[in-house]
């Protein structure tokens, strides 16, 4: 196989691609999205109507970037990788690692260059060389073609129910947890008339980002995120069916959780309950613990804040707040390899 063919080469536009900027000071990101014929191969015709076609060169419609937090960088590893704009501080866990804009498309040899970067960069990746804690985030943005960032919130949020399934500890966290039904109405802070930053996903202008997805441990768990990100925008987009896209998020989830087929079942059963969530704003027993911290040995039921208190007390009647649900919401989720 030609190597060339199979991985994307680096910028090579400034040193300080390969060194820590301080915060909100990296390089600029490039727009990394665009394939020939022989990249395309592979790629199903279901899959080809999310790239444009412009003569001999391809161009994905969908994008994708990925935030890295880490509290140390491999110091013999800081170096200009295909895959990374730049690397800088970061107030809250100690160092951030920013991808350049990269094309979100599915199985082909396209796709398998968008990995073969994550893996020339495992040494930033991988916790075994540049560790990472709970302090730490991996941020996600998307952004589709013609579609301002509040157009592309209404059309994935139903389908985005599957991140807060997958990431529901995070559901409690104050830097990700405004607005978890990701209505693009909501997200302006009104005294302010500022996009609320600290949001499940926070909407902005072209785009959207998914504050909520957990750390990223390894090259593995980064490639499985691709996917299902994917699947969130390509199902969304294209209006396809909600049922269909249960089915087709489970072998990715199988490879999440190394075929653990009870925890695979439980985390989509939660996100369809967290979908009724998304689409009506009524939380019920098993989605409610999520919000309130119920899982921990600590748990919060005053964890939404401000006016989502508010529209959470509203929709909450109904829901049993006892001690009682509390240790039977424990049980449960431990039952279902949740905890």
């Amino acid at each position: 196989m030609n190597n060339l063919v199979t991985r994307f080469e680096e910028v090579r536009d400034t040193d300080r691609r390969g060194s820590v900027s301080s915060y909100h000071s990296k390089p600029s990101p490039i727009f990394r999205t665009k394939a020939k014929q022989s990249e395309i191969k592979g790629l199903q015709s279901t899959d080809r109507t999310n790239v444009v076609v412009d003569g001999d060169e391809f161009e994905s419609k969908f994008t994708i970037g990925f935030e890295i937090e880490k509290t140390r960088l491999h110091r013999s590893s800081i170096k200009e990788y295909p895959l990374f704009c730049g690397f800088e501080t970061d107030s809250s866990c100690g160092y951030e690692a920013v991808t350049h804009v990269l094309p979100l498309v599915g199985k082909s040899m396209w796709r398998t260059k968008v990995f073969n970067m994550f893996v020339e960069a495992k040494h930033i990746i991988n916790d075994e060389f540049s560790p990472s804690d709970s302090s730490c985030g991996g941020h996600i943005t998307v952004a589709c073609q013609g579609l301002t960032g509040q157009e592309l919130a209404d059309k994935v949020a139903p389908y985005a129910s599957i991140l807060l399934s997958v990431f529901r500890h995070r559901l409690s966290n104050h830097y990700c947890h405004w607005n978890p039904r990701m209505m693009s109405e909501f997200r302006l802070d009104r005294s302010q008339n500022q996009v609320v930053k600290y949001s499940v996903c926070k909407i902005v202008d072209e785009c959207i980002e998914f504050r909520i997805p957990s750390r990223v441990q390894s090259v593995k768990q980064m490639m499985r995120r691709y996917e299902l990100m994917y699947l969130i925008l390509d199902y969304g987009v294209n209006g396809k069916s909600i049922r269909g896209f249960w089915n087709a998020v489970r072998p990715i989830l199988m490879g999440m959780y190394d075929k653990n087929e009870t925890k695979t079942d439980a985390v989509i059963e939660l996100a369809k309950d967290f979908n009724k969530f998304v689409k009506t704003g009524r939380v019920c027993q098993n989605t409610i613990g999520w919000f309130e911290k119920w899982w921990s040995g600590r748990p919060n039921r005053r964890s939404m804040s401000g006016n989502q208190r508010a529209w959470g007390t509203r929709i909450k009647r109904g829901v049993d707040e006892s001690d009682n649900a509390i240790i039977k919401f424990r049980e449960e989720i431990q039952s279902k390899g949740l905890r």
